[in-house]
Protein backbone atom coordinates (compact mmCIF):
# COMPACT_ATOMS: atom_id res chain seq x y z
CA UNK A 1 0.00 0.00 0.00
CA UNK A 2 1.38 3.40 -0.90
CA UNK A 3 0.49 5.03 2.44
CA UNK A 4 0.35 2.92 5.59
CA UNK A 5 -2.41 4.04 7.97
CA UNK A 6 -1.40 5.53 11.31
CA UNK A 7 -2.41 3.74 14.53
CA UNK A 8 -5.20 6.27 15.04
CA UNK A 9 -6.44 5.69 11.49
CA UNK A 10 -6.37 1.91 12.00
CA UNK A 11 -8.51 2.24 15.13
CA UNK A 12 -10.95 4.46 13.27
CA UNK A 13 -11.19 2.07 10.32
CA UNK A 14 -11.76 -0.97 12.53
CA UNK A 15 -14.10 0.71 15.04
CA UNK A 16 -17.37 0.03 13.14
CA UNK A 17 -16.63 -3.67 12.63
CA UNK A 18 -18.78 -5.94 14.78
CA UNK A 19 -18.07 -9.25 13.05
CA UNK A 20 -14.93 -10.48 11.32
CA UNK A 21 -15.56 -12.97 8.53
CA UNK A 22 -12.46 -15.13 8.86
CA UNK A 23 -11.07 -17.34 6.16
CA UNK A 24 -9.75 -20.54 7.69
CA UNK A 25 -6.92 -22.35 5.88
CA UNK A 26 -4.03 -19.93 5.40
CA UNK A 27 -5.59 -17.35 7.73
CA UNK A 28 -6.51 -19.00 11.04
CA UNK A 29 -4.66 -22.27 10.59
CA UNK A 30 -2.50 -23.94 7.96
CA UNK A 31 -3.42 -27.56 7.39
CA UNK A 32 -3.54 -29.01 10.91
CA UNK A 33 -1.35 -26.30 12.45
CA UNK A 34 -2.89 -23.39 14.33
CA UNK A 35 -1.26 -20.17 13.19
CA UNK A 36 0.46 -17.98 15.76
CA UNK A 37 -1.80 -15.31 17.21
CA UNK A 38 -5.10 -16.80 16.05
CA UNK A 39 -6.53 -17.57 19.49
CA UNK A 40 -5.34 -14.27 20.97
CA UNK A 41 -7.21 -12.49 18.17
CA UNK A 42 -10.43 -14.25 19.14
CA UNK A 43 -9.83 -13.34 22.78
CA UNK A 44 -9.47 -9.69 21.77
CA UNK A 45 -12.78 -9.93 19.91
CA UNK A 46 -14.38 -11.34 23.06
CA UNK A 47 -12.95 -8.51 25.19
CA UNK A 48 -14.25 -5.84 22.81
CA UNK A 49 -17.72 -7.32 22.31
CA UNK A 50 -17.15 -8.41 18.74
CA UNK A 51 -17.70 -11.77 17.08
CA UNK A 52 -16.40 -13.86 14.18
CA UNK A 53 -17.85 -16.03 11.45
CA UNK A 54 -15.47 -18.56 9.93
CA UNK A 55 -16.04 -18.55 6.19
CA UNK A 56 -14.29 -21.10 4.02
CA UNK A 57 -14.44 -21.91 0.34
CA UNK A 58 -13.14 -25.41 1.08
CA UNK A 59 -16.09 -27.69 0.33
CA UNK A 60 -14.20 -30.95 0.77
CA UNK A 61 -15.72 -31.42 4.24
CA UNK A 62 -18.95 -30.64 6.08
CA UNK A 63 -19.42 -27.65 8.34
CA UNK A 64 -19.55 -29.96 11.37
CA UNK A 65 -16.07 -31.29 10.59
CA UNK A 66 -14.69 -27.75 10.53
CA UNK A 67 -16.37 -26.92 13.84
CA UNK A 68 -14.76 -29.98 15.44
CA UNK A 69 -11.37 -29.03 13.98
CA UNK A 70 -11.64 -25.54 15.43
CA UNK A 71 -12.70 -26.99 18.78
CA UNK A 72 -9.62 -29.24 18.84
CA UNK A 73 -7.47 -26.17 18.18
CA UNK A 74 -8.86 -24.44 21.25
CA UNK A 75 -11.68 -22.36 19.77
CA UNK A 76 -14.69 -22.08 22.08
CA UNK A 77 -18.15 -20.53 21.96
CA UNK A 78 -19.29 -18.03 20.82
CA UNK A 79 -16.79 -18.41 17.98
CA UNK A 80 -17.71 -21.90 16.71
CA UNK A 81 -19.65 -20.54 13.75
CA UNK A 82 -18.73 -21.88 10.31
CA UNK A 83 -20.10 -21.09 6.86
CA UNK A 84 -18.77 -23.12 3.92
CA UNK A 85 -19.23 -22.57 0.22
CA UNK A 86 -20.65 -26.09 0.16
CA UNK A 87 -23.44 -25.14 2.56
CA UNK A 88 -24.22 -22.03 0.51
CA UNK A 89 -24.33 -24.10 -2.67
CA UNK A 90 -26.61 -26.66 -1.05
CA UNK A 91 -29.05 -23.99 0.09
CA UNK A 92 -29.00 -22.38 -3.36
CA UNK A 93 -29.75 -25.68 -5.09
CA UNK A 94 -32.56 -26.51 -2.66
CA UNK A 95 -34.16 -23.14 -3.45
CA UNK A 96 -33.59 -23.00 -7.21
CA UNK A 97 -33.91 -26.70 -8.13
CA UNK A 98 -36.70 -27.88 -5.79
CA UNK A 99 -37.34 -31.59 -6.17
CA UNK A 100 -34.61 -31.91 -8.80
CA UNK A 101 -31.78 -34.42 -8.50
CA UNK A 102 -28.11 -33.42 -8.52
CA UNK A 103 -25.03 -35.19 -9.75
CA UNK A 104 -22.62 -34.18 -6.98
CA UNK A 105 -18.89 -34.31 -7.57
CA UNK A 106 -17.70 -34.26 -3.98
CA UNK A 107 -16.42 -36.17 -0.99
CA UNK A 108 -18.70 -38.46 1.02
CA UNK A 109 -18.70 -36.02 3.97
CA UNK A 110 -20.07 -33.27 1.75
CA UNK A 111 -22.65 -35.56 0.19
CA UNK A 112 -23.81 -36.58 3.67
CA UNK A 113 -24.24 -32.91 4.60
CA UNK A 114 -26.31 -32.31 1.46
CA UNK A 115 -28.43 -35.38 2.18
CA UNK A 116 -29.08 -34.08 5.70
CA UNK A 117 -30.29 -30.82 4.14
CA UNK A 118 -32.74 -32.85 2.06
CA UNK A 119 -31.06 -32.36 -1.31
CA UNK A 120 -31.88 -35.23 -3.74
CA UNK A 121 -28.90 -36.78 -5.56
CA UNK A 122 -28.64 -39.16 -8.51
CA UNK A 123 -25.43 -40.31 -10.18
CA UNK A 124 -27.20 -41.91 -13.15
CA UNK A 125 -29.96 -39.54 -14.32
CA UNK A 126 -29.46 -36.14 -12.67
CA UNK A 127 -31.22 -32.87 -13.50
CA UNK A 128 -28.19 -30.68 -12.79
CA UNK A 129 -24.54 -30.83 -11.78
CA UNK A 130 -23.02 -29.56 -8.52
CA UNK A 131 -19.25 -29.77 -8.17
CA UNK A 132 -17.27 -29.29 -4.96
CA UNK A 133 -13.63 -29.72 -3.94
CA UNK A 134 -13.42 -33.50 -4.32
CA UNK A 135 -10.21 -35.00 -2.90
CA UNK A 136 -11.36 -38.51 -3.88
CA UNK A 137 -11.40 -37.83 -7.62
CA UNK A 138 -10.92 -40.68 -10.04
CA UNK A 139 -11.19 -40.98 -13.81
CA UNK A 140 -14.67 -42.48 -13.68
CA UNK A 141 -15.98 -39.48 -11.74
CA UNK A 142 -14.33 -37.02 -14.12
CA UNK A 143 -15.73 -38.85 -17.15
CA UNK A 144 -19.24 -38.81 -15.69
CA UNK A 145 -19.23 -35.13 -14.75
CA UNK A 146 -17.86 -34.15 -18.16
CA UNK A 147 -20.60 -36.17 -19.86
CA UNK A 148 -23.34 -34.41 -17.88
CA UNK A 149 -21.85 -30.95 -18.41
CA UNK A 150 -21.37 -31.65 -22.11
CA UNK A 151 -25.03 -32.67 -22.32
CA UNK A 152 -26.01 -29.17 -21.21
CA UNK A 153 -27.26 -29.77 -17.66
CA UNK A 154 -27.21 -26.73 -15.35
CA UNK A 155 -23.73 -26.60 -13.85
CA UNK A 156 -23.04 -25.16 -10.38
CA UNK A 157 -19.71 -24.91 -8.53
CA UNK A 158 -19.17 -24.29 -4.85
CA UNK A 159 -16.15 -21.96 -5.24
CA UNK A 160 -13.41 -20.92 -7.71
CA UNK A 161 -10.09 -21.52 -5.88
CA UNK A 162 -7.30 -22.88 -8.06
CA UNK A 163 -5.18 -24.26 -5.21
CA UNK A 164 -5.64 -25.21 -1.57
CA UNK A 165 -2.76 -24.21 0.76
CA UNK A 166 -1.01 -27.02 2.62
CA UNK A 167 1.87 -27.15 5.08
CA UNK A 168 4.17 -28.17 2.21
CA UNK A 169 2.82 -25.88 -0.51
CA UNK A 170 -0.43 -26.23 -2.46
CA UNK A 171 -2.85 -28.94 -3.61
CA UNK A 172 -5.02 -28.58 -6.74
CA UNK A 173 -8.44 -27.21 -5.75
CA UNK A 174 -11.78 -27.04 -7.54
CA UNK A 175 -10.51 -24.43 -10.01
CA UNK A 176 -8.21 -27.07 -11.45
CA UNK A 177 -11.16 -29.47 -11.65
CA UNK A 178 -13.18 -26.81 -13.47
CA UNK A 179 -10.31 -26.37 -15.95
CA UNK A 180 -10.31 -30.13 -16.63
CA UNK A 181 -14.07 -30.08 -17.25
CA UNK A 182 -13.79 -27.03 -19.51
CA UNK A 183 -11.03 -28.64 -21.56
CA UNK A 184 -13.19 -31.72 -22.13
CA UNK A 185 -16.75 -30.36 -22.17
CA UNK A 186 -16.16 -26.78 -23.30
CA UNK A 187 -18.11 -25.13 -20.47
CA UNK A 188 -17.44 -23.09 -17.38
CA UNK A 189 -19.92 -23.27 -14.47
CA UNK A 190 -23.17 -21.39 -14.93
CA UNK A 191 -22.85 -20.15 -11.34
CA UNK A 192 -20.18 -20.12 -8.62
CA UNK A 193 -21.41 -19.59 -5.05
CA UNK A 194 -18.34 -19.12 -2.84
CA UNK A 195 -15.98 -16.19 -2.33
CA UNK A 196 -15.74 -13.75 -4.13
CA UNK A 197 -19.32 -14.22 -5.40
CA UNK A 198 -22.57 -12.99 -3.89
CA UNK A 199 -24.08 -16.25 -2.64
CA UNK A 200 -21.83 -16.69 0.37
CA UNK A 201 -22.03 -12.97 1.24
CA UNK A 202 -25.83 -13.09 1.27
CA UNK A 203 -25.65 -16.14 3.54
CA UNK A 204 -23.26 -14.33 5.91
CA UNK A 205 -25.50 -11.27 6.09
CA UNK A 206 -28.46 -13.49 6.95
CA UNK A 207 -26.55 -15.41 9.63
CA UNK A 208 -25.08 -12.35 11.36
CA UNK A 209 -28.01 -9.97 10.95
CA UNK A 210 -25.50 -7.17 10.36
CA UNK A 211 -25.02 -4.70 7.54
CA UNK A 212 -22.04 -4.81 5.20
CA UNK A 213 -20.34 -1.84 6.86
CA UNK A 214 -20.29 -3.79 10.14
CA UNK A 215 -18.50 -6.77 8.55
CA UNK A 216 -14.86 -7.23 7.61
CA UNK A 217 -13.61 -9.95 5.28
CA UNK A 218 -10.23 -11.25 6.46
CA UNK A 219 -8.14 -13.71 4.48
CA UNK A 220 -4.91 -14.62 2.74
CA UNK A 221 -6.05 -14.65 -0.90
CA UNK A 222 -6.48 -11.60 -3.07
CA UNK A 223 -8.73 -13.16 -5.71
CA UNK A 224 -11.21 -14.72 -3.28
CA UNK A 225 -11.07 -13.23 0.23
CA UNK A 226 -10.04 -9.68 -0.60
CA UNK A 227 -12.12 -9.56 -3.77
CA UNK A 228 -15.16 -10.46 -1.65
CA UNK A 229 -14.70 -7.38 0.48
CA UNK A 230 -13.98 -5.16 -2.51
CA UNK A 231 -16.88 -6.50 -4.60
CA UNK A 232 -19.50 -6.08 -1.89
CA UNK A 233 -18.45 -2.93 -0.06
CA UNK A 234 -17.02 -4.57 3.05
CA UNK A 235 -13.72 -3.80 4.75
CA UNK A 236 -11.06 -6.13 3.31
CA UNK A 237 -8.10 -7.23 5.42
CA UNK A 238 -5.21 -9.27 4.02
CA UNK A 239 -3.07 -11.41 6.32
CA UNK A 240 0.29 -12.64 5.08
CA UNK A 241 0.13 -16.12 6.64
CA UNK A 242 -1.03 -17.93 3.50
CA UNK A 243 -0.95 -17.48 -0.24
CA UNK A 244 -0.61 -13.77 -1.03
CA UNK A 245 2.44 -11.57 -0.44
CA UNK A 246 3.02 -7.82 -0.49
CA UNK A 247 4.56 -8.30 -3.93
CA UNK A 248 1.32 -9.91 -5.10
CA UNK A 249 -0.61 -6.90 -3.81
CA UNK A 250 1.64 -4.53 -5.73
CA UNK A 251 0.91 -6.29 -9.02
CA UNK A 252 -2.78 -7.05 -8.41
CA UNK A 253 -5.77 -4.93 -9.44
CA UNK A 254 -7.48 -6.15 -6.25
CA UNK A 255 -6.20 -4.14 -3.29
CA UNK A 256 -6.98 -4.79 0.38
CA UNK A 257 -7.92 -1.88 2.61
CA UNK A 258 -5.53 -3.16 5.29
CA UNK A 259 -2.59 -5.56 5.47
CA UNK A 260 -1.33 -7.33 8.60
CA UNK A 261 1.29 -10.03 9.05
CA UNK A 262 -1.17 -12.14 11.08
CA UNK A 263 -4.55 -11.88 12.76
CA UNK A 264 -3.21 -10.86 16.17
CA UNK A 265 -1.45 -7.84 14.67
CA UNK A 266 -4.92 -6.24 14.61
CA UNK A 267 -5.28 -6.57 18.39
CA UNK A 268 -3.80 -3.17 19.36
CA UNK A 269 -6.30 -1.40 17.11
CA UNK A 270 -9.50 -3.12 18.26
Amino acid sequence: MPNEPTPAELRSILAPIRCFMLDMDGTFYLGDRLLEGSLSFLEKLRETGRTALFVTNNSSKSGRVYVEKLRRMGVTEPFLNVLTSGQTAGRYCMQHFPGKKAFVLGNDLYKAELAAMGLPMDDEAPDYVLIAYDTTLDYAKMTAVCDFVRAGLPYIATHPDLNCPTETGFAPDIGAIMAFIEASAGRRPDLILGKPYSGIVEDALGITGLSKNQLAMVGDRLYTDIATGVNFGMLSVLVLTGESTRQDVASSPVKPALIFERLSDMNPYL
